[in-house]
């Protein structure tokens, strides 16, 4: 996959089948719209196009709120990748950029830049300066620069359209398995592993001390989880927690897991950790002797989860 950072860079002789959005969490709606576009790719011969913005417009047009993101851009690339997209266009979004009408932004970008040919978009997709151009005007601009538009309805997850505000507020609650249902994979956190207090170690259960770099991405509710990652080829499973380790005077949210069966050094290295279940609230114990009792206790959980 082609990764572009901003549209100007994207080269002007290809002729493409575009979608355009924030993608966050490339989740089971996001993938109908993917998948049409790879229809569009075969029935044309055309490249796909995935055009996304960053920073987010929330974070641009909305300052002032804490906006997390379900994805970084390294991670929603490495999704977006996995669905087989010919080019990713990553442009950087400003209050210059919203303030585009929507002609300057279908004629400017959509076709002389982007040489598109069809456009798949979303059921609530609106664009332009204060997003006020529908559907029918985008299909309108289409007869006039000669492209097509395909709008895809709303995907539905027990009967509920899924959207990544959704997906967000599960994992605010620590719903993960609602989450991974609307995503369609297990939500997954990445960053370098750190060395922390080491306390883990003291009580028989050590565990990486995962740093992620960007402070926008979401981390999910306080909480202990099942977890899994990959290292150095092999899937190895754990309990995660996520929080301040209130029973010894934590400073700091931390996110540690302890991998069952493991006994290899990793620090300060990549590490991709997948949340599959949630198993109790973090909670302040007595003392440590009480914190062990129940990390074996969740520990018995986890691998009973993973048939371990």
């Amino acid at each position: 996959m082609n990764i572009y950072n901003a549209i100007e860079e994207f080269p002007q002789n290809i002729k493409t089948v575009v979608t355009l959005g924030t993608f966050d969490g490339v989740h089971q709606g996001h993938k109908i719209l993917l998948n049409r576009l790879l229809q569009a790719k075969q029935k044309t011969g055309y490249q796909s196009a995935v055009l996304t913005f960053f920073p987010h417009p929330r974070m641009v047009l909305q300052q002032g709120g804490e906006f997390k993101l379900l994805n970084t851009m390294a991670e929603k690339a490495t999704l977006l990748q996995q669905q087989g997209i010919d080019n990713l266009i990553i442009h950087p979004f400003s209050l210059e950029f919203s303030r585009l009408t929507a002609e300057e932004f279908v004629k400017n970008i959509l076709v002389d830049r982007l040489n598109v040919a069809a456009i798949i978009i979303g059921h609530d997709h609106r664009f332009g300066r204060n997003r006020t151009a529908t559907t029918q005007d985008l299909e309108e601009m289409g007869k006039e620069y000669g492209f097509e538009v395909e709008q895809i309805s709303a995907f539905e997850v027990q009967q509920t359209p899924v959207s990544s505000t959704k997906v967000r507020n599960a994992l605010a609650e620590g719903n993960i398995t609602l989450a991974n249902n609307y995503l369609g994979y297990p939500y997954f956190i990445t960053g370098i592993v750190a060395k922390g207090q080491q306390l883990g170690r003291t009580i028989g259960f050590p565990t990486a001390n995962l740093h992620v770099a960007e402070d926008y991405k979401l981390i999910p509710a306080h909480g202990v989880y099942t977890a899994s990652a990959q290292i150095n080829g092999k899937t190895v499973y754990g309990m995660l927690n996520i929080g301040v380790r209130p029973t010894v005077s934590g400073f700091g949210q931390t996110i540690e897991t302890h991998f069952f069966d493991f006994n290899e050094d990793i620090y300060n290295t990549p590490l991709q950790l997948n949340l599959h279940s949630r198993i109790r609230d973090e909670q302040k114990f007595e003392s440590l002797d009480a914190l062990k009792a129940q990390l074996h206790n969740d520990a018995q959980t986890a691998r009973a989860y993973f048939n371990l």
